[in-house]
């Protein structure tokens, strides 16, 4: 799976999420302490009557970075403009957006870390000064212009904060990262948004829902669409034990949330290379897939539960792998990570 495919995946879903994306404080389930500092930095720069601080926001995909954007902007009163890192391909992309923010807006910019060089750059000045440096001319007459901005903040997304460059990165005053919800909020989530999509839920699919989210509010919101399209077509119309149970067999989720990926993943490490360890470059060749994509969206949520070890020879297979796929696990399986 290439990058453009990916950033395609990453539109849809949140085409899928707009609906039920929250528009209050009090209706966003957990990141209790990001949401507290953030409550607590806007109702500062309101005192001082100035714009938020640039914010960066990085964790794993789903965990609601563009939905805490969106709340920032409605709660500072604040116009919110969209972007993307890939989509800024030249100086004079970043230079047409932000010629045209008026004062105190909000440029949320997902997937920041993948920001050209020379789109970087520009940027340095105009979230420092809120200036522009525009070089008129060519060769010995070259000279630059500056153009002064209204005060913005732009508020940045990105799943990988270790590929942002120094610079960018120190001129964001506000850092936070976001990680995986408990299962406990994500029912709650699901609940919700059962009630929004306007479809009854039992509370014990509510949270079998919840267990198998990886985590992650994204896939409870998608895994929950999914399961009401079988309730309504071959269900009673309820989201029940029996659509749960129709929709994970076709949607090939198992019981920890691992889906086809995910298991073809740990298969490669524990068949293929005997539990491991095992390059990234190795096993990306192995799957056919893009390392990026395997260190994005398919190792951190098994990272999480204890399923891979990352080391200094590479990936390897720990004994809770093992288990789940009843495969026996020896001492000198154990030794040998070490």
């Amino acid at each position: 799976m290439d990058k453009t495919r990916v950033s395609q995946q990453n539109q849809e879903e949140e085409q899928i999420l707009n609906v039920l994306r929250v528009r209050a404080w009090n209706a966003f389930q957990g990141q209790k302490n990001v949401k507290e500092a953030l409550q607590i930095a806007i109702k500062a720069a309101k005192k001082r009557k100035e714009p938020i601080e640039h914010i960066l926001l990085y964790g794993p995909p789903g965990l609601g970075k563009t939905t805490l954007a969106h709340l920032v902007a409605k709660e500072m009163g604040s116009h919110i403009k969209i972007t993307a890192g890939p989509a800024l391909e030249r100086s004079g992309d970043i230079a047409a957006i932000l010629t045209n923010l008026e004062e105190n807006d909000i440029l949320f910019i997902d997937e920041i870390h993948r920001l050209n060089k020379v789109v970087e750059e520009t940027l340095y000045p105009a979230m420092e000064d809120y200036a522009l440096d525009i070089v008129v001319g060519k060769g010995p007459s070259a000279r630059t212009l500056r153009l002064n901005l209204p005060r913005f903040t732009i508020i940045g997304a990105t799943t990988r904060s270790g590929l942002l460059s120094s610079p960018l990165r120190d001129r964001f005053g506000v850092v936070h990262r976001l990680n995986y919800y408990g299962e406990p909020e994500l029912e709650r989530i699901i609940t919700t948004a059962a009630e929004t999509l306007k479809i009854a839920i039992h509370e014990g699919s509510a949270k079998e829902l919840a267990r198998r989210a990886r985590g992650t509010p994204r896939i409870a919101l998608k895994l929950l669409k999914r399961v009401r399209d079988f309730a309504q077509v071959k269900g009673s119309g309820s989201i029940d034990q029996n659509a749960l149970d129709q929709a994970f067999e076709v949607l090939e989720v198992d019981a920890r949330g691992l889906d086809k990926n995910d298991r073809e993943y740990l298969l490669t490490i524990l068949n293929k290379f005997s539990g491991g360890p095992v390059g990234i470059e190795t096993l990306a060749s192995s799957l056919s897939e893009d390392i990026g994509t395997i260190e994005d969206v398919v190792e951190p949520y098994l990272m999480q539960i204890g399923f891979v070890k990352r080391t200094s020879r590479g990936r390897v297979a720990v004994a809770s792998a093992y288990k789940h796929f009843n495969m026996p696990f020896r001492k000198e399986m154990q030794e040998r990570m070490l």
